[in-house]
């Protein structure tokens, strides 16, 4: 096994070239471990790297290799894992003071299922102070900067995984979206983020499974590891309601023959509450939705005067999260994110009308979002409506776009991601191009409810068509290590 893979050699590579044993599991864990810690000083993409334990399990690998035993689909393939997600004798932070030194016994299920099928669990990725903000930063780490330029915000609040696979860290990255937490730092570094159906990937740590906004999900350079991830992550668990009853698809197959797409309608939809979108991006964006009328479909522009449902967004998550943390504030309040404290305390002026009435609004948008798919077969968005902020901007500074302020970040910068961890209907970032800042644009697919397995196949076909992953960030402070 004399050969060591390159930083951005995919999982579907490693594994035929690992049971073919071009690749020792040890050599490509070592590989691995070396780059992330070439990597802190500058991109700080991880809290917590489990060296010991990613080199117990890989030398595990190993000897089950030599032995002719039977081997799980993702056998010695490296992954990473958000901070806010449970796993097994690695500490679990949550990016917050409060739990540094909390160390679970178990992994979350999507955790579980990915070391059941050979995977090794490298460390944990940042996080804002309980996933809260588009920000990766938190005063328990510092900041994690955008993997393309340090002046600006890797996005979040998987900061940390989105970092990781655009700087060929780990291949295979676990992140979470509660508004856009998976598709916004995978936007802003120019990777795949998917968001799943409500239920697709089994979240056996939501607080609330029947009220349930936010989703554990894939975090890859290319569609077909992100099918390969969520052919492992998926599938029903009793602890999750939304995930009982669902029928098995085989993403991985959807990822590899996508076929085309004659005689399908597509929306294409470049505001989504918000009134402004920069122009570049709305142009790479609409460009890059032109490549499904090359493959076949329709394209149609919809502007029907959407209404952003960030408001009642607002109001269940920070109740959530005051219900959650709130009891904490009295110790710890002076050692909480500015930010995160104010969201909270903001949680206390809403009456119990305020909160049953968002309820009642999630499943009014849920139903108009279905009516979408009466006429369309997939929507198409920008995933931001301008390139990754400045490093010097907060959660509750007003945007810019093209010099204009138009006003608060999560109405204006990501009006296109949140609606959909409401409705639960399934979603995918692409990289869509490169704007003159140099930073990364992305196109975002929406699919029919549970229907995860057609959002892989669109991807897919737009990889073929706009090919994206030999362009890769200067990181001469990596490089050395690949």
């Amino acid at each position: 096994m004399p050969s060591v893979p390159g930083a951005y050699t995919p999982a579907t590579e490693l594994v035929e070239k690992i049971r073919s044993r071009q690749f020792s599991p040890v050599e490509v864990v070592e590989a691995t471990l070396r780059r992330i810690d070439a990597s802190q000083p500058t991109l700080n993409a991880f809290i917590t790297v489990a060296h010991d334990e990613a080199m117990a399990d890989a030398r595990a690998a190993e000897k089950a290799l030599v032995n002719g035993d039977e081997l799980g689909p993702l056998h010695g393939v490296p992954f990473s894992v958000k901070d806010l997600i449970n796993t097994r004798g690695v500490r679990t932070t949550m990016g917050s003071l409060i739990f540094e030194h909390n160390v679970p016994d178990t992994d979350a299920e999507a955790v579980a299922r990915l070391r059941a099928a050979g995977a090794i669990m490298i460390g944990k990725t940042t996080t804002p102070e309980f996933g809260h903000k588009p920000f990766t930063r938190a005063p328990l780490f510092g900041d994690t900067p955008n993997a393309w330029d340090s002046d600006r915000i890797a996005g979040g609040s998987s900061g940390g995984a989105a970092v990781s696979a655009a700087a060929g860290l780990a291949p295979l990255n676990v992140g979470t979206d509660g508004g856009g937490s998976i598709r916004i730092p995978a936007a802003a570094n120019g990777i795949v983020g998917m968001k799943a159906t409500l239920g697709t990937i089994p979240h056996d740590a939501a607080p609330d499974s029947f009220g349930a906004n936010i989703y554990v999900g894939p975090m890859t350079r290319t569609v077909a590891d992100t099918a390969l991830m969520l052919q492992v992550m998926a599938g029903p668990h009793s602890s999750d309601a939304h995930s009982l009853g669902r029928r098995a698809r085989d993403y991985v197959k959807a990822a590899a023959s996508p076929g085309g797409l004659e005689g399908k309608k597509i929306a294409w939809r470049p505001l989504l509450g918000n009134e402004t979108i920069d122009s570049e991006v709305q142009a790479i964006t609409h460009g890059a939705a032109r490549a499904f009328e090359e493959a076949g479909a329709t394209l149609v522009e919809v502007d029907d005067g959407f209404v952003t449902p960030e408001p009642f967004w607002r109001v269940l998550s920070q109740a959530a999260w005051r219900s959650r943390f709130g009891d904490y504030v009295d110790e710890w309040g002076d050692k909480m994110t500015p930010t995160f404290l104010r969201s909270i305390t903001e949680a206390s002026d809403y009456s119990a009308d305020e909160l049953q009435r968002a309820i009642y609004q999630r499943t009014q948008l849920f139903r108009q979002v279905q009516g979408w798919f009466d006429e369309f077969d997939l929507v198409l968005t920008p995933t931001l409506a301008r390139t990754a902020l400045e490093s010097d901007m907060d959660l509750y500074d007003p945007v810019a776009i093209e010099g204009e302020e138009v006003g608060i970040i999560r109405q204006n910068w990501y009006p296109y991601t949140h609606p959909f961890n409401l409705t639960g209907h399934p979603a995918i970032t692409l990289p869509a191009g490169f704007a003159g800042d140099g930073l990364p644009v992305a196109l975002q697919i929406v699919g029919r409810y549970a229907d995860d397995a057609a959002v892989i196949r669109a991807a897919s076909l737009f990889e073929q068509l706009r090919p994206w992953t030999e362009r890769t960030p200067e990181l001469p402070e990596v490089d050395g290590k690949r």
